[in-house]
């Protein structure tokens, strides 16, 4: 097309962009462009059929045109690791697929709007940015390759698809190979990747502590407390003075314990239990009061509030306050004096409630226990306040039983843990295991956190008041379907015509799944077809424990939401007025935003455990259950230590295969040879990279005539008669 030819096509769009409600014929289009040559008007006309044909415009009427209106949808970029992306809209039913070259510079996680470019009937749509509304991010972690003038850093993160130019004059100190903190500061109109200057040099990849470090950089969270913070934790007065007392019910003279995990350092919770006279008993749950030390606007309390939340990594804690508080003057040690924050309910032995009392306390702690001490006594072994475990424990039962029964989910999730040696590398791979003693604790937290809000809200002036829920909604039903989509193809189903039978079939298929090489997966993919649980001052209650109003109260010492419930709490105990709801709301949703960081991170660390400690068995063939299967490869966990790792399409090379996105499955084009979720495969370790966490896998089948199968066996590779597949559509007994 000649530049003239194009200019007129310009032209033309450009008047009907200009009046978009209204419609023109190629008459009224040459009059308003001032032509009134015959060749031009009936170029107009062919153009105006070309602009049709491209679905740029519309006819109205005939011979009426006008410009198509854009239908623009806001969501947020969810990257795959091939370098496309998915925009997440809310209320569509489909995510709108992003080719990588209509990303226009969108990274993952950036709100952007989107406009659908192709939609064909029961096909996912495909779209293209328009707009960055919002990055999500700008600071990257990544390994620097320096070169004569200027630099790349090639990200850690999978989900960047595009090395950082770093000029000369922005190097601060790195060298080739070091490990960096980059920060995105332009990224010109026609220039292919983002500009960027060096912040922080963390050291040499694969070193523990700059991995460790890399992760919280990733995530912007900070590993260290600024020296005027620490100052001033340390200046907190140490002891309790006989005046905060006096404001206090004083209950030192009753039988408390703490149950934790034995490597514990921060104890945020304790019990305590004594008979009354009427024959019930009255059960105190008793929490750290951090809001007595962290006094609102201080720069403790806003260090507090940024951090929102402590992070679990696989080798430490990082603590939302200096450890002078959550492992001193918070933390209810044993044999000490501790200022408590206390929810006392009367109860029957049934985990009846007749009395409630919530309030500032003064509490002593007469014996620490770990969860597996506690468990210990809970089966028959004896130990000190034997009898008050014992019958906390029968409580706690009655009332796990009464929440399954009013619709609560069952999720017992196995945790991946490593033994660490004293260079902080992986030695062992163990889970932790959820026992009574586990439960009891739990279920007292839980009825501490679902009373707080109900008396909150129901019993309290005034009646429509600001106040901090836990709330969890409902699933989508697409995703509801999709789930039982899944399951189907193991032989389960879902009962999706009620909130009660979606319940009890999701219970029933937990329960069915126990001891099944899909359990984790499965439990996995239910987990998913959940919403996401969020702080807000809405109350909608919480689907997955079937409470009706929940709140988070018992963990201020690691979470700053819990903060904010004790002093609105208090601030209604003290018949004070209502503060302002867009303000807690404003709090609500950065801890949550801190909360899925800390959970990021939390995910990453794990995933860099499980590459460095799986990097020492490769060709050794392990047994797995494929978890997921994409266009890109067959995703395999391994069954001895829940190691995931990739089998990439293209590395499968006895056949071409192809993704089949209806049976969730890798489908050989010659042999029909299928890998379907859930079927058990053998693989072996083909390359790590700890830094990306990136594991990949080969799949172990037929490679030639001789090798029919594998045995795995003392580490060695045998030749066996091949087995057959195991398969998961078996019927339901």
């Amino acid at each position: 097309m000649s530049k003239n030819k194009e200019s007129l096509l310009i032209k033309i769009l450009q008047v009907l962009g200009a009046h978009p409600n209204k419609s023109f014929n190629y008459k009224q289009i040459a009059a308003k462009l001032e032509f009134d040559s015959e060749a031009v008007r009936k170029q107009i006309q062919k153009d105006l059929k070309k602009l049709l044909k491209s679905n740029k415009i519309e006819e109205t009427s005939r011979g009426k045109y006008r410009i198509k209106a854009k239908k623009i949808y806001v969501g947020v970029i969810d990257m795959t690791n091939n370098g496309s992306g998915f925009a997440i809209v809310d209320g569509l039913e489909n995510d709108i697929f992003i080719p990588n070259y209509r990303l226009n510079k969108a990274l993952h996680g950036d709100l952007v709007e989107v406009e659908i470019i192709k939609q064909k009937p029961g096909k996912r749509p495909e779209g293209e940015v328009v707009k960055i509304i919002e990055r999500a991010k700008i600071h990257f972690t990544g390994i620097v390759k320096m070169f004569r003038n200027y630099a790349f850093v090639d990200p850690d993160d999978v989900k960047m698809y595009k090395e950082i130019f770093v000029s000369k004059d922005h190097f601060n100190g790195a060298e080739d190979g070091q490990k960096v903190v980059v920060e995105i500061y332009d990224w010109p109109e026609k220039v292919g990747s983002p500009i960027g200057k060096i912040i922080k040099v963390l050291g040499q990849p694969g070193d523990h502590e700059v991995e460790i470090h890399a992760i919280l950089d990733e995530y912007d969270l900070p590993y260290e407390f600024d020296p005027e913070v620490q100052a001033f934790a340390d200046n907190l007065p140490k002891q309790i003075s006989k005046e905060e007392i006096k404001k206090r019910r004083d209950m030192r003279h009753v039988t408390t314990f703490t149950i934790d995990p034995v490597d514990a350092k921060d104890f945020d919770d304790a019990l305590s239990i004594q008979k009354l006279d009427n024959g019930h008993y009255e059960i105190g749950i008793h929490i750290a009061d951090v809001s007595h030390y962290l006094q609102p606007d201080t720069i403790l309390d806003k260090e507090a509030y940024n951090r929102a939340t402590s992070v679990y990594l696989v080798d430490r804690v990082v603590p939302m306050l200096p450890e002078v508080l959550s492992n001193e003057l918070c933390s209810l040690r044993p044999h000490e004096d501790k200022l408590t924050y206390s929810a006392v309910f009367e109860m029957d032995e049934n985990g009846k409630v007749y009395k409630e009392w919530y309030g500032r306390t003064v509490t002593h702690s007469d014996r620490r226990f770990t969860y597996e001490q506690a468990q210990e006594i809970i089966e028959g072994a004896d130990g000190d306040f034997k009898d008050d475990i014992l019958l906390l424990d029968k409580i706690a039962k009655k009332l796990r039983q009464q929440r399954f029964k009013h619709g609560a989910l069952s999720f017992d999730r196995v945790e991946v843990r490593f033994k660490v040696d004293d260079k902080g590398n992986p030695v062992e791979v163990y889970f932790k295991e959820s026992k009574d003693a586990n439960k009891l604790i739990e279920e007292f937290m839980l009825l501490a956190n679902r009373k707080v809000a109900e008396f909150v809200t129901k019993k309290l002036p005034p009646k429509d008041k600001t106040f901090v829920y836990r709330v969890h909604d409902e699933p989508a039903p697409d995703k509801l379907q999709d789930l039982n989509n899944i399951v189907q193809k193991f032989g389960y189903k879902l009962d999706l015509k009620s909130r009660k039978s979606i319940i009890k079939s999701i219970n029933h298929l937990l329960e069915e799944i126990q001891d099944k090489p899909e359990k984790n997966m499965l439990e996995t993919l239910t987990i998913r077809s959940m919403s996401k649980a969020v702080y807000t001052t809405d109350n909608r209650g919480h689907y997955g424990l079937a409470f009706d109003y929940y709140t988070h109260f018992t963990s201020p010492i690691r979470r700053y939401p819990d903060v904010m419930v004790h002093r609105l709490l208090q601030n209604y105990l003290d018949k004070k007025s209502s503060p302002d709801k867009e303000a807690c709301e404003k709090k609500c949703i950065h801890s949550t935003n801190m909360e899925i960081q800390a959970s990021s991170a939390e995910r990453d660390s794990i995933k860099y455990m499980q590459a460095k400690y799986i990097e020492h068995f490769k060709d050794t063939p392990f047994e797995g259950v494929i978890t997921g299967v994409t266009e890109w490869g067959i995703y395999v966990e391994l069954t001895a230590n829940k190691v995931e790792g990739l089998v990439r399409r293209t590395e499968m090379r006895d056949d071409y295969y192809y993704y089949d996105e209806d049976q969730y499955a890798m489908i050989g084009e010659i042999t029909g040879k299928k890998y379907q979720l859930g079927d058990i495969v053998v693989v072996k370790v083909k390359k790590t990279n700890p830094e990306k966490k990136q594991i990949d896998f080969e799949m172990l089948y037929d490679t030639d005539e001789d090798q029919d199968n594998i045995e795995i066996k003392n580490n060695t590779v045998s030749k066996l008669p091949k087995p057959k597949r195991r398969q998961y559509n078996r019927k339901k007994k």
